[in-house]
């Protein structure tokens, strides 16, 4: 794997116009540097949302904000330990999937197996348990999910293993790459 795949997936927003420019969906997301900024982007994207410190392991400064109060709440508490928050498009109650994709650099690409977070999104996926494979997609959901996670890796030229993340809406096709 390059070292520009590794800037190109690691920085949300370089990240998330890859996916633009492949037709896959991300969540809506911004980053802030300020309480103020952080307001201003949830009032673009809608409440609720989510806030996620940036640069933080387990999920630490993070949480869902139903209101602008919820929202400065939650943003101090990140600020106190992250430079940045991302504020994000809720998807609270969706399906949490994720599949294990292997990638030679011949192109030969496989996925190794998909998760299912038994807990919808909104439970820390450190706090979920975990069932591999999925129980609850139909075939339709799997190869679709399939089919974007093989697309991405390829896109990125990832040559190793890698997971991709998914938000599942559980009464339509919607999904969002998290």
């Amino acid at each position: 794997t390059q070292v520009d795949t590794l800037i190109n997936t690691e920085d949300r927003e370089l990240f998330a116009d890859h996916l633009k420019l492949i037709g896959e969906p991300i969540a809506r997301s911004v980053g802030c540097k300020t309480v103020k900024e952080a307001l201003n982007a949830a009032a673009e994207i809608g409440y609720p949302v989510i806030i996620r410190a940036a640069f933080a392991l387990g999920g630490l400064g993070s949480g869902f904000a139903d209101t602008a109060q919820q929202l400065e709440e939650l943003c101090n508490k990140a600020f106190a330990s992250a430079p940045q928050v991302l504020v994000e498009r809720s998807m609270k109650g969706w399906k949490e999937i994720e599949y294990e994709v292997v990638r030679d650099s011949y192109d030969n690409c496989i996925t190794v197996c998909n998760m299912e977070n038994f807990d919808p999104l909104g439970i820390h996926t450190g706090d979920s348990i975990v069932v591999a494979p999925s129980q609850t997609l139909n075939d339709r959901e799997y190869q679709m999910l399939r089919n974007c996670a093989i697309k991405v890796v390829r896109h990125f030229k990832i040559v190793g293993e890698c997971n991709i993340q998914y938000a599942l809406n559980p009464d339509s096709m919607e999904f969002c790459i998290i």
